[in-house]
Formats: C-alpha cells, structure tokens, sequence
C-alpha cells in the first residue's frame, strides 16, 4: 500500500529530508538530526508539517449538547475561540481517541484528531448524531497544519507578511483559537501546542500551503526556524509528559489509569462511556513518569521490574534519552502500589536491570515570561 503524501512533499523532498511511515502518510521524520532538531524547538523555533493530523467539523444547532453526548468532558461550555482537551470513549470507557476541540462559533466547532484514528473518529462521532440536529464532516483533506514551536515562534509569525490574524497574536491565550487570513485566503491560529514550548498552529486550505510555508521560512531566517520532523517531535512530547496514541493511550486504557480522570466530566446527564466509568473501580496499573541515571534509556514495551527483577509492575510506553535534560526519561504503566514519587523499580533491558525511580510528570516545563 502506497504511503500518502502531503501537499508539501516536494518542498521536504527538496529540503533533504529523510522519511518514514506514520499512520499511512510518508512523513518527514528529519531533516538533519535529531537533536539538533529538537534543540531548536527549546531554543529558538521550529517548523512542523503536521498535515496528517484529522481535521473534523461540528455544524448544527444541536452541536454544543451533541458534543458533550459524544465527548468526555463538558464542550458547550467553551467560549468562542477557546480550545479544550478531550478524550473520545467507546461504551466500556476505553478511549478511541484523545482530541483537541475548539469552539469557532455558537453552532460551530472544529475537532482536531489523530491521523491513525482519522477513520474511527470520524465513524464513532457520526454513529453518535441521532436525536441532535448535527452535521460532522470529515474535512481533514482539505487543510494543510503547520506548527511553529518554540521561544521564537510569535517574533516569526509576526515576521510573516502573509499572516494576518484578526486580532493580535501576543494576546492569543493558550488553548485558543482565531480566524485569520493566511497567503490570502481565511483560515485559522491556535495555541495548543504539543511541545512544551510555546508556539502556534496554522490552518490553512491545501492550494495556499506552499505560498505559507515558503513565507515562514523566509520571515524564519532572522530567528534560527529550523525544519523539524516527527523523530523529535516525539522527544519533546515525551519531555512535556504528554501522551501518544497508541503508546499511553489505546482501547484498552481508561482515563483514570492514564492520569486523565478530570477529562471526564461525570456531572452531565450522560455522555457515552458513562455507565462503565461511573462507580468503577480504582485501576490497578496507572501511567507515571519514570527517570534514570546513565545513557541507556528505557524503550517502549520494555518490562518495568521489581528493583530485584523478581517481579514484573508494568512495562514502558515511551522512553528517550532527554536531549533537554541529558538523563533517560520514560513513561509506564505500572501496580498502582508502586506508582508513588521516588519509589525505587528497574527497567529490563534485554536481561540487565536498569534502576529507574517514578517522579510526577512532566519531566520539562518551560520558564515563562513574568512581568
């Protein structure tokens, strides 16, 4: 099956980059290192192609009250233009996906998911539509996302002549969305970055793209922007502690063992996944923060081990080397009893005992600006 390609492939292929497979997308994974990459992010600036990101509209009278029918948390309470966090739950409380929502207008909401769950996002929402007076649109092919992350982010945009928020960008909240005309046509800015760093997301239609991206990297030039792919935006997430579908998140996993029980707002009248969420019990492995001392880093589906290595607690759903931190982080899930700050486990790397110790998430945090 041939990978799909994004409207900016050509200008990757031309900037050296080198690609992999991401939820049936050939994607930039670097274009030069991966930590020079990841440097730049915390640094300066980076810019993302993230065009393989679902886009889903919500139109219709009955969307605020569909929403919160359909989602975890409560969206008719958003304001216009403010995002939020939300999980998607099959009926036994197992999440589907993990979602951004931003409220455009009273009857207006866009839904940003997964790539690889573009299909059961859009399938689960539409199932969901009966007794609401509700459109959902999978609109995913018609917009390019381009992120711009890190300290640098809003110099650059600012920078960008064929930028044009409808109002400014410095005071755009985190978590919030606004329209704007971008390479002379509308579209939209958020701030929900996925980094741990400042910076903002740009939707833009699929035949302006091109003009866009060639404007940022232009206005970039003065700022250190450096091209960036999916290799380090995992390394940065993972610092941030934010979780990865198919890592921390699936099916099997519910919102209280992945540390996300104040994403479910259990005081409305019903929203689907309810009945088995309500009066669940305590689950017994939960997701925590794992760091060690050294080189070696813990990697996915490594065993998380009694200090001893008699037992085994859990296993590992992402691990790196920190570039930031210069020590081995992971997350894990691992017995509830051992999930404590400062408890002492080990990490099986294929037969040796690696020593880890839990701390709270995230591992990284950015200093922001006081006044």
């Amino acid at each position: 099956m041939t990978s799909k390609h994004t409207a900016l492939h050509a200008e990757h292929e031309a900037a050296g980059a080198s690609f992999t497979d991401f939820a049936g997308w050939d994607m930039p994974v670097r274009y030069t290192s991966d930590l020079a990459e990841h440097h730049a992010v915390r640094q300066s600036a980076g810019l993302f192609d993230l065009s393989h990101m679902a886009e889903i509209e919500i139109n219709g009278p009955g969307a605020p009250a569909f929403l919160d029918y359909a989602l975890s948390n409560s969206l008719s309470a958003l304001e216009h233009g403010q995002a939020k966090y939300s999980l998607l739950l099959a009926d036994n409380g197992g999440i589907i996906d993990d979602l951004i929502v931003y409220r455009i207008d009273d009857d207006h909401y866009l839904i940003v998911a997964n790539a690889s769950n573009r299909q059961p996002a859009v399938e689960a929402l539409s199932a969901r539509t009966a007794g609401f007076d509700v459109v959902v649109a999978d609109v995913s092919d018609d917009w390019v996302l381009l992120a711009v992350q890190g300290p640098r982010a809003l110099a650059i945009l600012e920078a960008t002549a064929s930028v044009e928020p409808a109002s400014s960008l410095e005071e755009l909240r985190y978590y919030r969305i606004l329209g704007a005309t971008l390479a002379g046509v509308p579209g939209w800015i958020a701030r929900t970055g996925y980094t741990g760093e400042d910076g903002f997301e740009l939707y833009v239609p699929v035949p302006q793209a091109q003009a866009l991206w060639k404007d940022l990297l232009a206005a970039g030039e003065g700022h250190e922007l450096t091209l960036c792919g999916l290799a380090c935006r995992d390394t940065l997430r993972l610092e941030a502690g934010m979780p990865l579908y198919g890592h921390e998140l699936s099916l099997e996993t519910t919102p209280a063992s992945a540390g996300m029980a104040r994403v479910v707002d259990h005081s409305k009248d019903r929203f689907v996944g309810q009945g088995a969420l309500s009066g669940a019990p305590e689950p017994s492995r939960v997701l925590v923060g794992l760091v060690a001392e050294g080189r070696r880093a813990p990697r996915a589906d490594y065993p998380v081990v009694s200090v001893g290595g008699e037992v085994v607690l859990g296993h590992i759903t992402s691990g790196a080397l920190s570039p930031t931190l210069g020590y081995p982080i992971a997350m894990a899930y691992v017995e509830a009893d051992t999930s404590q700050p400062g408890t002492a486990l080990a990490v099986d790397v294929r037969g040796q005992n690696l020593p880890v110790t839990v701390t709270k998430l995230p591992f990284y945090s950015r200093k922001k600006e006081t006044s």
